[in-house]
């Protein structure tokens, strides 16, 4: 039990957040994962048109770059200084939670899809807390 509390105390916020970027992204993965087993949104994807959006190139490389951000963020709570930290998982998680909220309007989302969704909002949710009340270490 004190080896949990030390992990996860105030010391270690850099490792808690990482750990929370590496929850949310699997999150993630696994919601599209189990959307491809949906024949109805599949039969969308294969079409090259799901929800009313045009899945063109350029909609995947706006994809590909909103996804980047929790990969990134694994590494940059671990590795970036204090404030530039702090800014990155406010920032992160906000962009992140605005994007998932925002894909539960597009078209009617399945419940497995709400299910994965409610849980990745919470989570970066909980990120931009952690991250807002951090206590500068300097001080």
């Amino acid at each position: 039990m004190n080896t949990f509390k030390n992990i996860f105390g105030k010391e270690y916020i850099k490792v808690k957040l990482s750990v929370l970027w590496i929850f949310v992204m699997l999150n993630y993965i696994y919601a599209d994962i189990i959307t491809l087993m949906d024949s109805s949104v599949l039969k969308d994807i294969l079409s090259g048109s799901t929800g009313g959006i045009q899945i063109t190139q350029g909609f995947l490389l706006v994809a590909a770059i909103i996804m980047e951000i929790p990969i990134a963020m694994v590494v940059l709570s671990l590795v970036l200084e204090y404030k530039w930290n702090r800014l990155a998982n406010i920032f992160a998680g906000a962009i992140k939670t605005l994007a998932v909220f925002a894909s539960m309007f597009v078209g009617t989302p399945a419940l497995y899809y709400l299910f994965f969704g409610i849980i990745e909002i919470v989570t970066t949710l909980f990120i931009i807390r952690i991250a807002w009340k951090w206590p500068n270490p300097n001080n």
